[in-house]
């Protein structure tokens, strides 16, 4: 019986070894620091509730909770441990109210609440890991942050007396994306020219050269600035080989696509009624051209690719062939290796029409409405995607847009680059040499274009 009991008293001991040094582990990963300051000019502090504050300085670790503040004329730049990284402009109010990461989990998160001024940011981990996991509130809006580097400013009067001090003109603020997706169900990723991939969400921009892909369950409608629609079926890729458009002159547009797998159905827009001549869609067994139409192109089958059309014609030609099909509204062609037979009803009747999917272009690509001058919020994307999302409106931005949000909960996009934004002298995060531009800013020397 001794010898029993010395035995369960050995494993109770280990048992709360076990437990203690876990919590122990556990206590460690919770208090391990949000990130740390990489570079600091002047005063600012960061500061705990109820604790009391600590000067901004290189290597100064930096804790959830902790309030930082920079002062006139000085800058800090901070890294948070996901590799995200941020300046702080001056006389600029953060407080780290969320901060969670760990290699792989899949509920890291980071909300920040941006008080007054504003910061420049290169974003990490946490926002790639999923689509809200990063987030800036404001007083006047959320922030959603989807994997980008960015500029964020709340601007009162001072923003207006820094763009009043620029002599240059600033560019137009012109939507750079050829579409943007909506309607999103299931998870779709594009893979850009360079071979980078990203994940998709609803309101995210599609350039010249993305292959689009949905997921085995997945759909999407990509909304085109021409105001052309596509519905993405499941298990599709798609690329955008061309997409030139101006609507002013939009018989010069071109529309140029390829189905690589999959199926989608479409209704063309201003370009086509334009100049159908200047819109193709490319499959991997026939080419199709259009007069103003709605069509289906389906090419989820090995055995080939069928074509319907539900609006106006279209023009097929199997590929190696110089001999054209002519199909009406209600017809469609069967094109395989195996040969060309007539279809009698459509194979896509289970995706969405495009023209059944309520958009709102107008919201998704145009500016107008705002000016530079106004106070609120401004944001500007030099590479990724913002949701920017009020008590009344959510809008989306992309590469080379910038967007604004106002204390009545309006959005929009303003016609020309902020003075302040353009011509912004605070040094980037990702700048090498943060000291020398900040000494050349003060001496009146420093880049007049920073984020061009």
């Amino acid at each position: 019986m001794h010898a029993l009991s010395i035995c369960v008293a050995h494993r109770a001991l280990a048992c709360l070894l076990a437990g203690s040094l876990a919590a122990l582990a556990s206590s460690q990963a919770l208090a391990q620091p949000a990130g740390q300051v990489e570079y600091a000019s002047g005063a600012g502090f960061a500061q705990a509730q109820n604790q009391t504050p600590r000067a901004l300085g290189r290597g100064l670790e930096l804790q959830e909770g902790d309030r930082l503040t920079t002062v006139q004329n000085s800058t800090a730049i901070v890294r948070f441990r996901d590799g995200t990284r941020m300046t702080l402009r001056p006389n600029t109010e953060l407080i780290v109210q969320r901060y969670a990461y760990r290699d792989g989990a899949a509920d890291n998160s980071m909300l920040l609440q941006l008080l007054r001024g504003g910061l420049r940011a290169l974003t990490g981990l946490v926002s790639k890991g999923a689509p809200d996991a990063a987030k800036i509130r404001t007083a006047t809006a959320t922030v959603g942050i989807r994997g980008t580097d960015f500029d964020a400013r709340l601007c009162a009067a001072d923003c207006k007396a820094e763009g009043i001090q620029v002599k240059e003109k600033p560019r137009l603020n012109v939507v750079m994306a050829s579409a943007k997706l909506v309607d999103t169900q299931g998870e779709v990723f594009a893979v850009d020219a360079q071979g980078t991939r990203r994940r998709l969400v609803d309101g995210a921009s599609v350039y010249p050269g993305d292959v689009v892909e949905t997921a085995a369950r997945a759909r999407g409608l990509l909304a085109f600035r021409d105001d052309s629609r596509l519905t993405l079926g499941p298990a599709t890729q798609f690329r955008v080989d061309a997409f030139t458009f101006d609507d002013k002159n939009p018989s010069d547009g071109r529309f140029l696509v390829s189905l690589l797998r999959g199926s989608l159905r479409a209704l063309t827009g201003l370009i086509g009624k334009a100049n159908h001549r200047n819109v193709g869609f490319t499959t991997p067994t026939a080419t199709v051209g259009i007069r103003g139409t709605g069509l289906d192109l389906d090419c989820a089958s090995a055995a080939g690719c069928a074509f319907y059309t539900w609006l106006g014609s279209i023009e097929i030609t199997p590929q190696g062939d110089t001999a054209l099909q002519v199909l009406q509204a209600g017809q469609g062609l069967f094109v395989g290796p195996a040969g060309i037979r007539a279809l009698t009803a459509p194979t896509l009747d289970g995706l969405p029409r495009p023209d059944g999917v309520p958009v709102d272009v107008q919201q998704l690509f145009t500016s107008g409405g705002v000016s530079a001058d106004d106070e609120g919020l401004f944001v500007y994307v030099r590479d990724g995607h913002i949701e920017i999302t009020t008590a009344k409106e959510t809008l989306h931005l992309g590469r080379g847009e910038t967007g604004y949000a106002g204390a009545d909960g309006h959005t929009g996009r303003p016609e020309s680059m902020p003075a302040f934004i353009q011509f912004d002298g605070v040094p980037l995060p990702s700048s090498s040499n943060p000291m020398l531009i900040t000494m050349l800013n003060e001496l009146g020397m420093g880049s007049s274009a920073m984020c061009r």
